[in-house]
């Protein structure tokens, strides 16, 4: 019976380290597979967050940063996707800018007043029918608008546009890549774990990406 034990054990054992080396052998394949993909993912993200911080410093706005950071939220997607997310940060940053512009120039940044203007964007952002991503990328506007201390001779409209026209700039860049620079699928897929692939990919083409 000690023997059998044994036998068994080892047996099991064995399996084990069976299994682990067919999993180490798939996750080589793998990783060499999606290598070059993941490669060009990165240079193409890279290229476009640049491109776009380039060239909102040709037009000296102040807070240029806000270019690159648009551009890498919107560039990681399909065309298809890239339209609709750059539609609606385009219509939610116009909200966000041109409320707290308004509300900057006759309130401070007092944390009742910036309350009720997000409630107020909130309804701004459901007249025009914009989805939930149009009101958070509004919000973010707002908040840089109305609570981000001024500096020098800067008025709230000057910051309200100079925040608008750094988003205008990510947008039109990341548009500008995904259509003469198109990431494919297979490329986005690589990017994920393997037990992350079916639900994903089901989730694209139930929006139409795919």
């Amino acid at each position: 019976m000690r023997f059998r034990f044994r036998s068994v054990r080892e047996a099991s054992s064995w399996r084990s380290v069976g299994h682990r080396a067919a999993q180490k052998k798939m996750t080589n394949e793998r990783v060499k597979w999606a290598g070059w993909p993941v490669l060009l993912h990165s240079v193409r993200t890279a290229v476009a967050a640049s491109a776009s911080l380039l060239v909102a410093r040709i037009f000296k706005l102040p807070q240029s940063y806000w270019a690159p950071i648009t551009t890498l939220v919107i560039v990681q997607s399909s065309l298809g996707a890239a339209l609709s997310v750059s539609w609606q940060r385009f219509v939610g940053t116009a909200l966000g800018a041109v409320l707290g512009g308004l509300v900057a120039s006759h309130f401070g940044p007092n944390p009742l007043v910036f309350c009720i203007s997000v409630f107020v964007l909130g309804l701004l952002c459901s007249l025009v029918r914009s989805d939930w991503s149009a009101y958070r990328f509004g919000g973010v506007a707002l908040a840089i608008v109305l609570l981000v201390p001024r500096t020098g001779s800067a008025s709230a409209w000057q910051i309200a546009f100079h925040r608008f026209a750094e988003v205008s700039i990510g947008i039109v860049v990341a548009l500008i890549f995904a259509w003469i620079w198109p990431e494919g699928e297979p490329t986005r897929m690589m990017m994920l774990r393997p037990w992350q692939g079916s639900s994903v990919l089901a989730k694209l083409k139930q929006r139409g990406e795919v």
